[in-house]
């Protein structure tokens, strides 16, 4: 899309602040403890390099939290979202309506599963470095010759353990068995597949490519296993344009690029708190998080 991006009403909200729950924050996401349910408000925090930057992104925390609605209703299948209204919360979120209406969900609670179920369509980031070390991605062998960015023979998965701090971390099948039991193992890797394939298909019609992406799954008490978290975003998900993507280069993506790449040029040490963004920087993040959710919905973000 060519067209001009809305102008920015409101300044980034950096951080909510609801009293008399315990609340636990994420790189972006606040996440309210109510005894039987969560409340998860989607914040404009950006990271980088494993950084929470000072600087937001404006609405943000809104394409994150509208895209994962968006996705959840195309996929269908069981999830955590109880209600997006936030007179269905505690009088301390309604109270606070204009600042987290479109980035807050009341969702169910679950046992989280301690894994990060990346599913693969095409070689890029961390797969095309293995594949060119060793031939491989996470134990999986692939066919030799693939070029950077190249579309897989078919989708894989390849799971990843979820780090508190830093980057999550690869692992093979077996160590994933061997965390949470075959049969768990055996149903996430299907559905995670199977969500991608769809997704993936959808996607492309829509003039996106869903190059990887990373679901996040939780266990209810009955042992039923339920999709958590944002889903198929381009915080969680390498989202590239169908008409810019050439095999053999990094196309251009729908994510916080241009914000890595200009931390790149910086004296930044990557080991010390990071610069704030300047103006155009984050204008042009916002316009790419914008862009992704108009071109997979079809409409523009409510609400900005």
């Amino acid at each position: 899309m060519n067209q001009k991006m809305p102008p920015v009403s409101k300044p980034p909200l950096l951080q909510s602040n609801i009293s008399g729950y315990p609340c636990r924050r994420g790189k972006v996401r606040d996440i309210y403890d109510l005894g039987d349910s969560l409340v998860i408000v989607a914040t404009d925090r950006i990271s980088a390099f494993d950084w929470v930057l000072p600087t937001g992104i404006p609405d943000k925390g809104k394409v994150l939290t509208g895209l994962t609605l968006f996705w959840l209703r195309h996929l269908g299948g069981s999830n955590h979202l109880l209600s997006t209204d936030l007179r269905q919360m505690p009088a301390a979120f309604a109270a606070q309506a204009e600042a987290l209406a479109g980035r807050s969900m009341l969702v169910r609670k679950a046992e989280v599963i301690p894994i990060e179920c990346v599913v693969r369509g095409y070689l890029a980031g961390s797969g095309w470095k293995e594949y060119r070390r060793d031939g491989k991605v996470c134990g999986i062998t692939l066919p030799p010759g693939l070029e950077e960015s190249q579309q897989l023979p078919e989708a894989i998965f390849t799971p990843a353990t979820k780090e508190e701090t830093g980057h999550d971390l690869n692992i093979s099948w077996k160590e994933m068995v061997k965390i949470t039991a075959e049969p768990v193992a055996q149903e996430l890797r299907k559905r995670s597949l199977d969500l991608y394939r769809r997704a993936a298909d959808y996607a492309r019609s829509r003039g996106i490519i869903i190059a990887d992406t990373k679901f996040e799954w939780g266990k209810l008490a009955d042992g039923s296993l339920i999709l958590i978290d944002e889903v198929l975003t381009p915080d969680s998900s390498r989202f590239w344009p169908v008409g810019q993507y050439h095999v053999g280069k990094s196309p251009p993506s729908f994510d916080k690029q241009f914000v890595r790449d200009w931390l790149e040029t910086t004296d930044w040490d990557k080991n010390s708190p990071p610069p704030p963004l300047p103006a155009d920087v984050v204008s042009r993040t916002r316009a790419k998080y914008l862009e992704a959710y108009e071109k997979l919905t079809g409409q523009a973000l409510p609400g900005i």
